[in-house]
């Protein structure tokens, strides 16, 4: 848990929010009911190999629960935040989500963080608080309680896969991803989308979390020869392979194509090290509509402008506290089968504009893009 000097502490001077902060408590505070305050338990990585999206993360929850509060709160009710760290040991984070539920200390989660760890708080959750999962995951979320709204495959790894097929010619696959659910799924997906577009998949491996020694994968896709690598890494661990792949000089020869790399990974891998990277994601920084700039704005206002850029991952935090406001409002309760029921058919707002979800999950633009210096220049909308 993270109090709010904590919060301060993790996110530097320059993500500092500008917004007050008893906005954000720790789990004691967050114990002690007020019935006029609409108490989120907001579930964020902000150590382990995913940390590296937590600065920018925690700040985005911050600027939407601002914005929101501003407006009149959900339902008359002002958010208040509770920060829990998913970077931790996952049986470690279940037992503070299971303290959550004994001794009531949120209203409602949201959580953005690895699959492995909402298969896990899932069964937690479930029945007890609704539980937004704004993440880019697997797909196929059904369970009860649960709003699943982040980029699956089907929109996210297929059109960006018959894209490079055909204006790259890229016909040999080779995939490697973390060694957890999102990737293994994912990746059976990804295996039926290269075989549509007349390729095939000439190898693939998958890498414990925290592993950084990635030699022997690199000297594999040395000997493989794939047309394009296919990387399913998470956080730090895709920063490294991505740097020892350009340091192999493979940067040059081979295409990648990434399906979690946003702006934070893009500044540790380095402009000199991505050459030929390819990533498709629902929202880009630099993408140029009217809502992304209002967003963009507001942050840096904010948390001024040396603070961490705010990419696909951070943003989808400012994305599930506002998909909680609009089906609130829809429903006019927070009661948990109202919620459901209300959430069939639902058109939110975020910064990356409009989103609609029906049948259980988001329908959004999405962008494929190259990596450019520190930045992505957007080559195609899906």
């Amino acid at each position: 848990m993270l109090t709010a000097d904590g919060l301060h502490s993790a996110l530097g001077s320059g993500g500092r929010p500008a917004v007050p902060h008893p906005l954000v408590h720790n789990l004691p505070k967050a114990l002690q009911r007020d019935r006029s305050k609409l108490r989120v338990a907001h579930f964020v990585t902000m150590t382990g190999t995913a940390g590296i999206w937590g600065p920018s993360s925690v700040n985005c929850a911050v600027l939407a629960a601002s914005e929101i509060n501003a407006r009149g709160g959900v339902l008359g009710r002002e958010l208040e935040l509770t920060i829990v760290d998913t970077g931790a040991a996952i049986e470690d984070v279940t037992r503070d989500a299971e303290d959550i539920v004994e001794f009531g200390g949120a209203d409602v989660v949201v959580g953005n963080h690895i699959s492995a760890v909402r298969v896990s708080l899932r069964r937690t959750f479930t029945g007890h608080l609704p539980y937004i999962y704004p993440s880019i995951y697997e797909g196929g979320e059904r369970t009860p309680d649960l709003f699943a709204i982040g980029e699956t495959p089907p929109r996210q790894a297929r059109p960006a896969i018959a894209w490079l097929a055909e204006r790259k010619h890229a016909r040999r696959w080779y995939l490697i991803g973390s060694d957890y659910v999102w990737p293994w799924l994912s990746h059976r997906e990804v295996k039926r989308y290269i075989a549509e577009s007349g390729g095939r998949v000439v190898g693939e491996d998958f890498v414990s979390l925290g592993d950084h020694d990635h030699h022997r994968y690199i000297e594999r896709i040395q000997a493989l020869k794939p047309d394009v690598v296919f990387i399913s890494l998470i956080g730090l661990d895709g920063v490294l392979f991505n740097r020892l792949f350009a340091e192999y000089g493979l940067s040059e020869k081979v295409l990648r194509l990434a399906n979690c790399i946003d702006e934070t990974v893009l500044l540790g891998i380095g402009a000199d090290n991505t050459t030929n990277l390819f990533t498709a994601f629902g929202y880009f920084a630099s993408v140029k509509t009217a809502h992304n700039e209002g967003f963009l704005g507001a942050y840096r206002k904010a948390f001024g402008a040396t603070a961490p850029v705010p990419g696909a991952v951070a943003q989808a935090n400012y994305e599930g506290l506002y998909f909680l406001e609009a089906l609130a409002r829809r429903a006019e309760t927070l009661h948990l089968p109202d919620l459901t029921a209300h959430a069939s058919s639902l058109v939110y707002q975020a910064g990356r504009g409009p989103v609609g979800f029906r049948r259980r999950r988001a329908e959004m633009p999405i962008y494929l893009a190259e990596a450019d210096g520190f930045d992505f220049r957007v080559l195609e909308r899906f």
